[in-house]
């Protein structure tokens, strides 16, 4: 949460969009106190939260509220709103910049607090003493196993999540994902007690992270080997040694999910402790993989190797590259220039975007209006509208 928020009012002799009235703030500050101080930098580090603008039009004026929240301390916010007041144009018109409120928003959040447990009182004085029989009936009913939803054609247990996740906890049978379910892990599928590998989970591999958690004895090597024969897997969680998955306790499971090791990590290890199968699961596992990075397919769309490998590269950079149809590179620029690069060009000569950067609507919205058939970013931001003619992929998906 911002300790403070600065609120200005701004009015510009003609009209103007919001994107604008940021823009001129970007750039009419930039580099006026030192790159330190640069409001673009400050938002990155998180000292400086999100601008808000909202604006009417007026007897052809602009008349707008900017927000802007703060975590600095009180001097430098006072500082950053004597920077943003220098700003006297947006676009090719006059502009009037004044701050009217610096709002301290933790007083204001005590109020709130303080303001509550006054209500809070009055209606606890008010309460009777619970009738036992009903706080037993809400206690067993909370303690109830959750029901597992029958996922794919093979009607496999699973957990709600299985679709909306992009990593899997790959377990063996029902009251395995039951007691997941229970601790709040939504993402849980069942091999069903298969003797091989469902085609479902198979298929989910292609486009998800995989985390194999097993139980911690034999029964859970046989079902370990014969995983890693036939599914990429990602990750290796074990439970402790003798105990059975669906009777680990939440904080249990949390340790063993945390203490999961990397399917390569994990295979080498036996390697060095002399399984000779683990060698061969190792290759097996080398060769999944390989063919998961040959190509990334999503929704028709292929995306080649050296692309790919271009996005690790690209992390950490905040950098951009902007492909035609043909996956040449059309140009390379940094992610805060991008959209109004995209802006400038004519619909149809991109056909992707590789950004270090967060996906926004407003990108979206470009992408959309330039016929632009493929986003790929860091990740997705408040995004209130995708529209279906623009696929939108994380570096998550990409990479797993």
């Amino acid at each position: 949460m911002a300790k403070y928020l600065i609120r200005a009012k701004i009015v510009v002799d003609g009209i103007v969009e919001k994107h604008d009235i940021v823009g001129a703030l970007f750039g009419q500050t930039e580099g006026l106190l030192g790159s330190e101080f640069d409001l673009r930098s400050l938002q990155d580090k998180g000292r400086v939260g999100r601008i808000i603008v909202n604006t009417k039009v007026q007897n052809n004026r602009t008349q707008g509220e900017i927000l802007i929240p703060s975590n600095l301390d009180r001097i430098e916010t006072a500082l950053l709103a004597a920077m943003i007041e220098t700003v006297d144009r947006v676009g090719p018109y006059d502009a009037e910049l004044k701050v009217v409120d610096i709002q301290d928003l933790r007083i204001e959040k005590i109020k709130k607090i303080v303001e509550r447990t006054v209500e809070l009182l009055k209606v606890w004085g008010k309460e009777k003493t619970p009738d036992l029989k009903e706080v037993v009936r809400s206690i067993q009913e909370y303690l109830k196993a959750p029901e597992p939803i029958s996922y794919g054609p093979e009607g496999l247990p699973a957990g709600p999540d299985v679709d909306k996740s992009d990593t899997l906890i790959v377990v063996e049978g029902r009251a395995d994902v039951i007691n997941l379910l229970r601790y709040g892990y939504m993402n849980a599928i069942a091999i069903g007690g298969a003797r091989r590998v469902p085609d479902t989970i198979k298929n989910l591999a292609n486009t998800k992270k995989i985390v194999l958690l097993v139980d911690g004895d034999h029964g859970g090597d046989l079902i370990l080997k014969e995983v890693l024969r036939t599914l990429k897997v990602d990750y290796v969680a074990r439970a402790p040694l003798n105990r059975e998955v669906e009777e680990l306790t939440g904080k249990e499971i949390e340790e063993v999910l945390n203490n999961a090791q990397p399917v390569f990590n994990f295979l080498e290890e036996r390697v060095k402790s002399g399984d000779k199968e683990a060698e061969l699961l190792l290759q097996i596992q080398k060769k999944l993989h390989k063919i998961r990075e040959e190509y990334v397919e999503s929704e028709s769309i292929s995306i080649p190797v050296n692309v790919v490998e271009s996005a690790k590269n690209m992390q950490g950079t905040l950098e951009s590259t902007i492909y035609s149809a043909d996956w040449s590179e059309i140009k390379k620029l940094p992610v805060r220039d991008l959209v109004a690069e995209l802006e400038s060009m004519e619909p149809g000569k991109v056909y992707a975007i590789l950004m270090d950067g967060i996906i926004t609507q407003r990108l979206i919205d470009v992408a959309s209006s330039k016929n632009i058939k493929l986003i790929i970013g860091a990740r997705i931001g408040k995004v209130q509208y995708k529209p279906t003619d623009v696929t939108i992929l994380t570096y998550n998906e990409l990479f797993f």
